[in-house]
């Protein structure tokens, strides 16, 4: 009891941060930064790139999906490669890498180019995304967490929150070229810092000799069909389409492969064993339905706009930039909170705030716009810096230094696999629950209903005043009336099952044990 008090003293005291390790973290979170947010720039500016390259709508998607499919593969295996190589080697090379495949990107030429250089991309720029975390956890001690922790929690959030936004400006005031171009200098610059600064950990070379390459290509096949499905599911009309048939068989039989060899072999490439820490279990499943909630949202709206409201990409990413704000202006609050409230009681206040701001949308209609939404966009980007932190410490704080590595890459991995299963539910939702609200609508539009047909009638004249075919203008206006209403009514039903989602999580929060101290982050444990 004497050391612990003799520790709890002596925090106030801690070592001034090394300026070296500081410059190298700043670093490593700007290359973090630039990975995520290259997602959402490019989504948001598809449509640009496919006329810029004469592609098709199938093969411009392809765009996004070769570089999930490659990232998802490299995230869970970054940690055995730090290990082989070093954080500062696997870093240099990923912020390297990702910079040169960014320019190779803008000189595509055609789609089949664009979609390598894509993947590429990818799955180099995967690589820097958990060693962000896994560094935060090892050269900090437990005392900086509650500065670190938020910066972290911020750019992990705030990339794919403000990236229509970029996205939208970068291609409306120069061209699509410089959502790739806007890469080139930070990605040097970190590259530079990277080699110079970070000085974390020694390569371990040896464990080259006993690499599981069975367990690395069933990894790729698993992972890599799995967000495959997910992706190109619900516009194949899923179990229909061979080709989505065919991937999930592979799925089945690379992660059947892929487990047997985790578990017996004994330099497995991803160490499952941290899931053996229940806060490292419960975090890693908060961070998968966070994915869910992070990623979700960033697509429905950018999607209800564009449908409904007919807004340009500029006009979507400022709307959406309100998001982006809030939770930079929660950050250093959500820090502050960590060091006063338990952990629990931050990530259900987080919950309910996510879960007020979905359901507050329920009411949606196709006049909302900019102001209906504002509230619900702050308390999504409040409510997600207030998750973020805690999820975060309860994950990764307790594990001992020498399994962060590995389990950084687990963890970051849940919440992509989130975002990518949270987009197929919600993509499949919307497809079903619009063809069934139409149904139901078409049903009380008919030739028995006589508001429907004074309706068809005034709008029949007013097309036959001007020389145009009336009735055939008045059903087409009709029918998308209809599609229209049976779109919003689908918009409402995903914000609805969100709601439940995160009202449930607060329940969730409560099976959990109030997490220990954390490991020390320094060296010995």
């Amino acid at each position: 009891m004497a050391a612990t008090t003799a520790t709890a003293g002596a925090i106030p005291a801690d070592p001034p941060m090394d300026r070296r390790k500081l410059i190298a973290f700043f670093a490593m979170v700007v290359g973090m930064f630039m990975s995520i947010l290259d997602i959402q720039i490019v989504s948001a500016s598809l449509s640009e790139i496919q006329a810029g390259l004469s592609a098709g709508s199938d093969e411009v998607a392809w765009v996004q999906t070769s570089y999930l499919i490659a990232e998802v593969i490299m995230i869970p295996l970054s940690g055995t490669l730090a290990r082989i190589l070093s954080t500062r080697v696997l870093f240099t090379v990923c912020a390297a890498g990702f910079t040169l495949s960014s320019a190779l990107c803008a000189t595509a030429t055609n789609i089949e180019q664009m979609i390598i250089y894509r993947a590429l991309q990818g799955f180099i720029g995967g690589g820097m995304i958990p060693s962000v975390f896994a560094a935060a956890f090892t050269i900090f001690p437990p005392s900086k967490r509650s500065v670190v922790s938020p910066i972290i929690g911020l750019i992990a959030t705030l990339a794919p929150t403000i990236g229509p936004t970029v996205g939208g400006y970068l291609s409306n005031a120069f061209s699509w070229h410089w959502l790739f171009l806007v890469n080139i200098v930070p990605g040097i610059i970190v590259t530079v810092l990277a080699w110079t600064f970070i000085n974390f950990d020694k390569p371990q070379h040896e464990l080259m000799k006993r690499f599981d390459w069975l367990g690395l290509a069933s990894m790729a096949v698993f992972l890599g069909s799995l967000e495959y499905v997910l992706e190109e599911g619900n516009s194949k009309d899923w179990f229909s389409d061979e080709h989505i048939v065919a991937g999930a068989v592979a799925m089945t039989v690379g992660a059947v492969i892929f487990f047997w060899r985790a578990f017996r072999v004994d330099f497995p490439v991803v160490d499952l064993k941290a899931f053996t820490n229940r806060n490292f279990a419960f975090g890693s499943l908060f961070s998968f339905i966070m994915g869910v909630g992070l990623y979700g949202l960033t697509y429905i709206y950018p999607l209800y706009l564009a449908r409904i409201r007919g807004y340009d990409a500029l006009m979507i990413g400022e709307t959406m930039f309100v998001s982006g704000l809030a939770m930079f202006f929660t950050a250093p609050v959500a820090g502050f909170l960590s060091n006063k409230l338990d952990p629990r009681v931050m990530m259900a206040i987080g919950f309910f705030g996510f879960a007020l701001g979905t359901y507050m949308v329920t009411g949606l209609t196709a006049d909302w716009d900019f102001y209906e939404l504002l509230v619900p966009q702050i308390l999504r980007g409040c409510s997600l810096m207030l998750c973020m932190v805690p999820i975060n410490n309860v994950a990764l704080g307790t594990l001992p230094p020498q399994r962060i590595q590995n389990a950084s890459g687990l963890y970051n991995l849940t919440r992509n696999l989130g975002g990518a299963v949270g987009l197929a539910i919600i993509n499949t939702m919307l497809t079903q629950r619009a063809d069934e609200h139409y149904a139901r609508l078409s049903e009380h539009v008919n030739y028995g209903n006589p508001a429907a047909l004074d309706w068809l009638s005034n709008v029949e004249a007013n097309y036959n005043a001007y020389g145009i075919d009336g009735t055939t203008a008045a059903l087409s206006k009709l029918s998308g009336i209809v599609t229209q209403q049976a779109t919003v009514m689908s918009f409402i039903d995903v914000f609805m099952a969100l709601t439940v989602l995160f009202a449930s999580l607060i329940l969730l929060v409560m099976l959990i044990s109030k997490p220990r101290a954390a490991a020390p982050a320094g060296g010995g444990h």
